[in-house]
């Protein structure tokens, strides 16, 4: 299984990859539940709790600008992808249209589909951080997260949300899904931040 899927990083690749992680061929995909379907037509992006309550359309995402990024893609269970080709909008771009309260120190991230996922304003703002909405030079797919998900390379890839619709400041931690079914509240790859307790 694992030729066939997976390999061990070579020793130039080694300083990419984090402990216990091997690097997968293709692109897997790993969705818990069903892959929303969502039209850009149809999309659109709320933000709420400590923060001036909006709306955002399609449109208003595109008039944004827009950013090519090459980031290293790493999952919990074990498999990375190096150089991941993607097109989107800087996280730090977009938080400037907004009024967000000083006393907000995390973000819920709420998705098509009902998941949900925590993430710390610190880790949340920051430059390489950015919203996707194109990979290897295509639209998105939906079954990447399409038409738009995030992207924290920083952290393991269940707090990059698929199909983001929407952010809820908060002024304290709460749980998303995985959290809240034994997953780390942080997820850093590097320190091996995979389940609740290690």
């Amino acid at each position: 299984m694992q030729g066939k899927f997976f390999q061990k990083p070579s020793p130039s690749q080694s300083k990419s990859v984090p402990p216990g992680q091997h690097l997968a061929k293709g692109f897997p995909v790993l969705t818990y539940g069903a892959t929303p379907q969502v039209s850009k037509d149809e999309w659109e992006f709320r933000v709420w709790g400590l923060v001036k309550p909006m709306t955002f359309s399609w449109s208003d995402f595109m008039s944004l600008p827009q950013h090519d990024f090459t980031a290293d893609f790493h999952c919990v269970t074990r498999w990375s992808k190096l150089d991941v080709k993607w097109t989107g909008i800087k996280i730090t771009d977009f938080i400037k249209l907004l009024e967000v309260s000083p006393k907000a120190i995390h973000v819920m991230q709420h998705c098509y589909g009902g998941y949900t996922t925590n993430i710390s304003m610190a880790d949340f703002i920051l430059e390489e951080n950015f919203f996707a909405i194109k990979l290897f030079g295509e639209d998105l797919p939906a079954e990447h997260g399409g038409p738009m998900r995030v992207i924290v390379p920083h952290l393991y890839a269940w707090k990059s949300a698929k199909w983001i619709n929407g952010l809820e400041f908060l002024e304290s931690e709460e749980l998303g899904f995985w959290e809240r079914n034994g997953y780390h509240k942080r997820g850093e790859p590097w320190g091996e931040e995979r389940y609740s307790g290690f």
